[in-house]
């Protein structure tokens, strides 16, 4: 089977970078190792429940906005 070398490992990770930009290589890499997690539990027949790794919802409060009245002022 064919090994990729350090000039062909290079040039995917170019391709890879204009693609996608630095800003997602995080979570593109981490989509990455949770399929291969996923592909390998399924090759062996593991059948548990993943865990959620969602991160906790942000609670939002509304605030109360108080209107200021305008006067007008009137320039000499």
């Amino acid at each position: 089977m064919f090994r990729p070398g350090p000039l062909e490992i290079g040039l995917i990770v170019f391709i890879v970078l204009v693609l996608f930009g630095a800003g997602k290589l995080p979570q593109v890499g981490s989509a990455l190792g949770k399929g291969i997690r996923a592909f390998r539990k399924g090759q062996s027949g593991e059948e548990e429940v993943e865990e959620e790794e969602e991160e906790a919802p942000v609670r939002r409060t509304t605030r109360k906005t108080t209107t200021r009245k305008k006067t007008a002022t009137r320039k000499s």
